[in-house]
């Protein structure tokens, strides 16, 4: 009969886990707060100026999310599928930023909904029962 380590089975996620999951929420909530600031540009309202200063949260917090699935990752032993996909938001928000600088439209809308989408498949993703196994 194998003994069974129940310390290990009941270990809580680590450091590196809890921190990326908060961090791809304020992620998303920043870029929640960009659609909704977009919507009202489109909408006639002079939020310009509003939508340009929260760039910096975005860019921020995917920073973050970013540095953190890295360390989840490689010293964390954990998946790395999170790693790749905050360097892909992360990399979208600088893209993002260039496009809405210039003022086209036509790419930078479509681009924010598909920024949106994949920030919010990591922020499920990151919260899956899943990594939190992988993650300890």
């Amino acid at each position: 009969m194998q003994s069974v380590d129940t310390a290990k089975m009941t270990k809580r996620p680590g450091a590196a886990l809890i921190t990326l999951r908060y961090a791809a929420v304020l992620h998303v909530v920043a870029i929640l707060i960009q659609a909704v600031t977009a919507g009202q540009i489109v909408g006639g309202a002079d939020m310009a100026g509003a939508h340009g200063v929260g760039a910096g949260p975005v860019h921020l917090f995917g920073l973050l999310q970013l540095v953190m699935a890295v360390l989840l990752w490689r010293p964390g032993r954990g998946p790395g599928w999170p790693a790749m996909a905050s360097l892909i938001l992360f990399l979208m928000g600088g893209v993002q930023s260039a496009i809405g600088g210039r003022g086209d439209i036509a790419l930078h809308v479509p681009l924010g909904m598909a920024t949106f989408g994949l920030a919010v498949a990591v922020l499920v993703g990151v919260w899956s029962s899943r990594v939190q196994r992988a993650g300890r």
